[in-house]
């Protein structure tokens, strides 16, 4: 599964605003109701459901939280870039400006799996994350995202 499948140019964010893990939350599940057609309360919950359970802030100021909707026809991403880094309570204690949010349909758990490998393998590459936190231009954050890994990445 490649990030092109399922990251629309219009879900790339940069955010200026957000404090808060909640405040991150409540402008990503915005977006993401734009997208797919769901309340935006609904994927907010989702995602301050699957949180409770652990952070998924990964570390080295990468998140990635997620989390499965009853009737979504497909994985959908939104990627947020911050200004400024939020507590996020990651494995490394480290705040995050990196996110991709991943939705997924319920009992879609193959295609969900894939998806957060596929962003978890990009988000490691340093070269990646270092173009990320130097673009502030959504369409270029959107390229770098999509751009397929290099072989040696994609072992």
């Amino acid at each position: 599964m490649e990030l092109a499948d399922i990251l629309a140019e219009r879900a790339v964010l940069t955010c200026t605003g957000a404090v808060s893990k909640r405040q991150l939350f409540e402008t990503l599940s915005e977006r993401a109701a734009e997208l797919t057609g769901f309340p935006r309360t609904e994927i907010f919950e989702t995602l301050m459901d699957r949180e409770e359970l652990g952070s998924t802030g990964l570390g080295n100021g990468i998140a990635i939280p997620h989390g499965k909707l009853k009737g979504l026809t497909g994985v959908t991403a939104v990627f947020a870039r911050l200004e400024q880094p939020i507590e996020f309570d990651a494995v490394d204690d480290q705040p995050v400006d990196l996110v991709v949010m991943l939705l997924a349909p319920m009992g879609a758990g193959a295609d969900h799996l894939k998806a957060l490998s596929r962003v978890a393998r990009l988000l490691r590459t340093e070269s990646v994350t270092d173009e990320l936190r130097s673009e502030t231009d959504p369409a270029r954050l959107h390229a770098v995202l999509t751009a397929p890994l290099e072989d040696s990445d994609a072992a």
